[in-house]
């Protein structure tokens, strides 16, 4: 049996809620939906552009913690509040991802947690072979 990694990043829903940001078993590892830090300089409301890149930015360290690297996500799964923005979440996204091509999906949903977040992103990426 593979042994499990928890990857915290310190924000207190990981206590409250009971979750961590990412799981790493064997060459496994999925991270939870992330929402952007929305600052209101450089992350705004409403930007899904520069959310979605603030989102992919820090899964990248997430996954540098877990031994891996956004070159192996092999899926993404984006939950936004506006599927009208598709183009600018997709600008961002292929900005990450344009050579690595993992699979994805991109879904509307009625809100998410505040109305501040335009999108949620979860990520799954491989390490080596299985």
């Amino acid at each position: 049996m593979s042994s499990r990694q928890n990857i915290l990043t310190g924000s207190p829903w990981e206590d409250k809620v009971g979750y961590c940001r990412a799981v790493r078993i064997g060459n496994l590892i999925e991270v939870a939906g992330t929402v952007a830090i929305v600052d209101g300089e450089t992350v705004k409301a409403d930007d899904a552009y520069a959310q979605t890149k603030n989102i992919i930015e820090r899964i990248g360290k997430v996954l540098e913690d877990a031994g891996a690297s956004l070159s192996d996500v092999v899926r993404t799964r984006m939950f936004t509040t506006d599927i009208n923005r598709f183009d600018e979440i997709g600008r961002a996204h292929g900005e990450f991802f344009k050579d690595i091509k993992p699979v994805t999906a991109i879904y509307e949903i009625s809100r998410l947690v505040s109305p501040d977040y335009l999108i949620e992103i979860e990520f799954t990426a491989v390490v080596g072979e299985l």
